[in-house]
């Protein structure tokens, strides 16, 4: 069977879930082989090798951790060139999708990008993807090269399946590009305790109707109630009510959870193509002719500040 390189995601050696994603939809199409970058490989290897791993090639250098993307695409590179796999899967982060573009030209090959399913094909890899701000689902896969493609976090659940994951040095040179863009400084992420956006499971997000900055502590609660993220709208971002790293759409960050909450969200044609392809869509608006309700499987037409706090503590005393 014919291997596929898995690009992982990690901190220091913790590997992340999309990367477990990955693993899953690559035992479709052939035999994973993971391209694990930087410290902490040792702490990576058995992860890896549980969710099926065959091998996983590893590399560690300064380079990765003191400049920009490049010495990434570098390493990707020298592993494509030492495994010869039959497509390259890449989580779909903006950091992940530049790797993914960077190394398809590099080898000559096509890519696909934000992939949320992927399947065997009798003449390649076959990628589902959603389209036109989640109009249309298509099916693609690349005509030239071997197929680079990247895929949404949320489009697979993990699934263990213990597998060898020999580990192995990976041999790279990095070129002269290599150390172009060099980070001078770091600054720490404040914690909130809840899941990362584009990851969690459950995600609820607050808009216009949210009337405040200081009224989205209603938006937190319901989230911490259910142990999901907080997004926003970018009306509600462009008003100062949220950060920017927390905007779903568009222009924003492209969310595909179990379970997505609008609370005071018209349904803007931007924030629809942010988060569409969640698997069940739950909306809260006073407003009965919002264009949200034209998406969701679950619609209140009701004030948020009365229907929230009353889902919030049903749900707390159904935890209870």
């Amino acid at each position: 069977m014919a291997e596929v390189l898995v690009y992982v995601d990690h901190v220091d050696g913790a590997v992340r879930k999309p990367t477990l994603e990955l693993l899953t939809l690559a035992r479709r199409i052939g035999e994973p082989v993971a391209v694990h970058l930087g410290a902490g490989a040792d702490a990576a290897a058995a992860t890896l090798a549980e969710y099926g791993a065959v091998k996983v090639l590893t590399a560690d250098a300064p380079e990765f951790a003191d400049y920009l993307v490049v010495p990434k695409v570098d390493a990707l590179q020298a592993a494509f060139e030492a495994v010869s796999p039959a497509a390259v899967l890449v989580p779909s982060s903006a950091e992940g999708k530049e790797i993914a573009a960077r190394l398809a030209v590099r080898i000559g090959s096509g890519i696909i990008t934000d992939a949320v399913d992927l399947e065997a094909g009798a003449e390649g890899p076959v990628a589902t993807q959603s389209v036109f701000a989640a109009s249309y689902s298509t099916k693609s896969r690349v005509t030239k090269g071997t197929p680079v493609i990247t895929v949404k976090p949320n489009s697979a659940a993990p699934e263990a399946a213990p597998a060898a994951g020999t580990v192995e040095q990976l041999a790279v040179s990095f070129g002269e590009k290599s150390t172009g863009t060099k980070v001078v400084s770091r600054t720490p992420r404040e914690s909130t305790g809840r899941p990362e956006l584009t990851e969690a499971a459950i995600v609820v997000s607050g808009g216009r109707g949210v009337n405040g900055a200081e009224n989205f502590s209603l938006i937190e609660g319901l989230a911490d109630s259910l142990g999901a993220a907080v997004g926003a709208s970018r009306a509600a971002v462009d008003a100062g009510w949220y950060p920017h790293t927390n905007q779903v759409g568009q222009t924003g960050k492209s969310v595909s959870p179990q379970l997505y909450i609008a609370a005071g969200i018209s349904g803007a044609i931007q924030h629809r193509a942010g988060m569409q392809t969640s698997k069940t869509i739950v909306a809260i608006n006073k407003d009965a002719e919002a264009p949200i309700f034209d998406l969701v499987d679950y619609g209140v037409v009701g004030d948020l500040f009365e229907v929230v706090p009353q889902l919030t503590e049903e749900v707390k005393s159904r935890k209870g």
